[in-house]
């Protein structure tokens, strides 16, 4: 009881002490203080003593649209209206799940929006006087950061403990993965040298690091990526003769898994307990774990198939398919005829059909003949255009320099030695 009565009388005080010091006049002398009325006082409420700035902010969430939250943050129709207007290129319509918006007030009166589309996205809508739409872009900037490491077990965990970011490490397997299987290639003491930028705005991260050069050390071969402008998209990765790293496919469907059984066509099979082809390759991985097309394709079959359960046949150029065997679950959507690009999640590792346990079955036909998948010769893409070599040479000349710089200051540069 007692603090709600000082609450009460506590913007009174306030409103006493203004009065004081707003007639004081140190020319006055007490009597003249006296003969002042508090009429004479400006006649200032309560409200007054702050700004009246309401901020709301609003995080969209799936199935929201812009409609929506301006009615529920009460954006007159004709305010919504004029926006929609103005927003002739239907960028700021065009919400997704996580942006935010942040409605601000001054006493009953709207004044803008803000719609944060990204760290580096926004749009800013005045709304008095007029409906104004400002789009602001901001550059990111790149730090350059490297890393290395030395393999003892996995390669994963290697990058790991070099305290490399996940997506990074996941990226330069994709990168090397036309080339070398993370499961089976893999030795002890392998090592490898990354240099990647990440952009930042504000000190914050915008989004993960892209590797700008590596290599990796797979026994006595020596495995190189630079990244440099390509044909067809932002950028390609070339070896340090200017060949492309990429193949029509990738060696494994899987990353990160290891090979439990391997081509065999004399193999006991476990479940028959009699002699039976073993035509693929089997990856053991935990239940659920996602697999990826390893070329491009179009789907020939998805369904159940016999003995190999929830089974994935894609087709692709060349007389090549491949089939996935096992699975848990296929991609929502994927149906047969389904165009699929390499490297992109088709399924689901499971143990569905005649299996013992959770693990993808890979195959590799070429016609009617099934190949190792682990040995088959993989086709390589197009090499860099002579016209670009040069540029290539001193850019990879520059990556080099950087790298060695950062690997003389490396803990692990006694590796590289």
């Amino acid at each position: 009881m007692f603090e709600r009565s000082w609450l009460k009388i506590l913007p009174y005080g306030l409103l006493a002490l203004i009065t004081v010091l707003a007639v004081y006049d140190p020319t006055l002398d007490s009597q003249q203080l006296k003969n002042i009325k508090v009429s004479q006082v400006a006649d200032i409420s309560i409200e007054g003593l702050s700004d009246n700035k309401i901020k709301e902010l609003h995080i969209v969430k799936s199935g929201e649209n812009l409609s929506v939250i301006f009615e529920k943050y009460k954006v007159s129709l004709n305010t919504t209206y004029k926006i929609f207007r103005k927003d002739k290129s239907g960028e700021v319509k065009n919400i997704q799940p996580g942006n935010r918006l942040e409605f601000t007030s001054i006493g009953p009166d709207l004044q803008l929006i803000r719609i944060m589309k990204s760290p580096i996205l926004e749009f800013q809508i005045h709304v008095l006087p007029d409906i104004k739409i400002t789009k602001i872009e901001k550059t990111p900037e790149q730090i350059v950061s490297f890393k290395s490491g030395v393999i003892q077990s996995s390669f994963y965990l290697a990058g790991l403990k070099a305290d490399i970011p996940e997506s990074v490490i996941m990226d330069l397997a994709y990168i090397f993965g036309w080339d070398i299987d993370f499961v089976f290639d893999i030795r002890a003491n392998d090592k490898f040298r990354i240099l990647y930028e990440t952009p930042f705005v504000d000190g914050i991260k915008v989004e993960n690091g892209s590797i700008l050069f590596a290599e990796f050390f797979n026994g006595t071969k020596k495995y190189s990526a630079i990244r440099f402008k390509g044909k067809n998209k932002l950028w390609d990765y070339f070896d340090e003769n200017g060949n492309s790293l990429e193949k029509a496919f990738l060696r494994a469907p899987l990353d990160f898994a290891y090979v439990s059984s391997h081509f065999n066509p004399n193999r006991r099979h476990p479940i028959l307990n009699k002699i039976r082809a073993h035509n693929g390759v089997d990856y053991a991985a935990k239940r659920n774990t996602p697999i990826r097309a390893t070329g491009e394709g179009v789907i020939e079959s998805i369904g159940w198939k016999g003995g190999y359960g929830r089974t994935i046949v894609i087709r692709h150029g060349g007389d090549i398919s491949t089939l996935y065997a096992h699975l848990e679950k296929y991609q929502p959507s994927l149906v047969k005829g389904s165009k699929i690009k390499q490297g992109q999640t088709i399924g689901y590792v499971g143990d569905s059909g005649l299996a013992t346990a959770p693990h993808l079955h890979y195959e590799f036909k070429i016609g009617d003949k099934r190949s190792d998948p682990l040995k088959v010769l993989l086709p390589s893409a197009l090499p860099l255009n002579k016209l670009f070599m040069s540029d290539f040479q001193k850019l990879q000349s520059n990556y080099i320099k950087q790298s060695n710089n950062f690997l003389s200051r490396d803990p692990n540069a006694k590796f590289f030695e």
